[in-house]
């Protein structure tokens, strides 16, 4: 069997690009210094919480970590460096670290940083590169995480809004069929009946006149409603109508009263007048179903336009937006956290000129803010929306009634990765990411806060000449 020799590890070395260009005493230092260490696949390279105490140069292989399930898998292979970099502020590994295959790692303890920077000068800005990488890529990371989150949680409020009305519609087809054939039965008995067409018209008259006259449901209880119901079919029972709790629903949708029966009886006597009945209820059982799957379908429609419209997906760049409809697309796209004990006051100023702006970033501006509010308010309380015109800026104030934010920490609010939620419901980086856009829109934000009143105030550029 052949013999497979392994590079020594000053060779190895190399071939890392962190070590490229130094000297031969200088990577004989390091390979003398540095543990040169093997791992199996599987094998656990660093635990968990244990100390951040030593440097990896991966010479061949790869290692693999992940902070906790549902997290992206970190990856380090053959010719990079990880673990703990100089000047780094981690103070333990926040992952369990694995070899993903059988692994070699040049393995460097914190406490031969300092000799190292004497004996290699060249290669601390090299690690302090890498360290600024490892963070700029954790940040993005994190605001990755962050937009995922609140992308999912207005994704699942929308998806029970939409699902109201949908299923209303459905709902409503059913009833729709049911009543289309009731109207057909009463048409066929109608027809054997032989009526004049005088009757009939008169028929469809009276039918076009009480669909015309319905504005919705009458404004009524429970209990009245079933006090109502109950007259008319004993009113019905008293004509002989068969089946007469049938129809009184219908009927008294209608607002039939005693004297809307009687001409009915005279107009369509003996045997017509039930089928007449019947075809009536039919027709308004018909024009109410069709009203309320026209409003369920607007309502689906609205909600499609407030999304439409909250992610500008038609615009691209900087446009002419008027604040006010983002606002009110972000109060759409956030209707299912708010309508159940939020009250939500707007004072506009309807006279503010269009500004120039992503339409879709101040968005996301007004989503964090009227976000952290409702937080804020555990979802019970009132929130006011006011817009105006201030000394060529157009200011829109959020303010909350909740408890307030402590003065102590009220200048760190914008600071990324500052939080009060508890470990693991947010990262931080919310109003780091408001503070940002609207910095890039070349605007202000500030807050005033002490209990019972929050404000978070936006001011924006309005552009030259802009009257409205």
């Amino acid at each position: 069997m052949a013999t497979v020799t392994e590079t020594p590890l000053i060779d190895a070395l190399r071939a890392v690009p962190v070590f490229e260009g130094l000297s031969e005493e200088q990577l004989a230092w390091f390979a003398s210094n540095a543990e040169d260490l093997r791992y199996s696949t599987g094998d656990v390279v660093v635990e968990a919480g244990s100390p951040a105490d030593r440097l990896f140069v991966i010479i061949s292989g790869e290692i693999h970590g992940r902070k906790k399930a549902g997290d992206p898998l970190f990856v380090a292979t053959a010719g990079m460096v990880s673990g703990m970099l100089p000047y780094s502020r981690m103070t333990e590994f926040p992952a369990n670290v694995r070899a993903g295959m059988p692994t070699r790692l040049a393995v460097l303890h914190t406490d031969r940083f300092a000799e190292m920077f004497r004996h290699i000068p060249d290669i601390q800005p090299r690690l302090i590169g890498l360290l600024t990488d490892r963070v700029r890529e954790s940040t993005r990371n994190d605001q990755q995480r962050e937009k995922l989150a609140a992308l999912g949680k207005l994704s699942a409020g929308l998806a029970h809004e939409l699902n109201n009305p949908a299923s209303a519609v459905r709902r409503s087809t059913t009833g729709l069929r049911d009543a289309i054939a009731t109207l057909r039965e009463a048409n066929f008995g109608l027809c054997r009946e032989e009526l004049s067409d005088d009757v009939l018209e008169h028929l469809a008259e009276i039918e076009q006149e009480v669909a015309d006259g319905m504005t919705g449901s009458p404004v009524m209880d429970a209990l009245e409603r079933s006090d109502k119901e109950d007259h008319i079919t004993q009113a019905l029972e008293k004509l002989g109508i068969a089946k007469a709790w049938e129809l009184s629903p219908a009927l008294v949708e209608a607002e039939a009263d005693d004297d809307c029966l009687a001409k009915l009886s005279e107009q369509f006597p003996g045997k017509t007048l039930g089928l007449a009945l019947r075809r009536l209820a039919a027709t308004i059982e018909v024009e109410k179903i069709l009203r309320q799957i026209e409003s369920s379908a607007g309502r689906i429609s609205d909600l499609v336009k407030a999304i439409k419209e909250y992610t500008y997906m038609d615009q691209s760049g900087e446009k002419e937006i008027d604040l006010h409809d983002g606002l009110e697309s972000t109060l759409t796209m956030l209707h299912h956290d708010l309508k159940n004990g939020i009250n939500v006051r707007r004072e506009y100023d309807k006279t503010l000129p269009h500004i120039c702006a992503r339409g879709s970033e101040l968005n996301q501006v007004w989503t964090n803010v009227i976000d952290n509010s409702i937080d804020a308010m555990q979802g019970k309380g009132e929130l006011t929306i006011r817009t105006a015109r201030e000394d060529g800026y157009a200011l829109v104030d959020i303010a909350d009634n909740g408890p307030g934010i402590p003065q102590s920490i009220q200048d760190r609010i914008f600071e990324p990765f500052f939080t009060t939620k508890p470990v693991g419901e947010g990262t931080g980086l919310g109003l780091d990411t408001v503070y940002r856009i609207v910095r890039q829109h070349k605007g202000s934000i500030r807050v005033d806060s002490h209990p019972g009143e929050t404000h978070f105030q936006v001011r924006l550029p309005i552009p030259q000449g802009a009257s409205k």
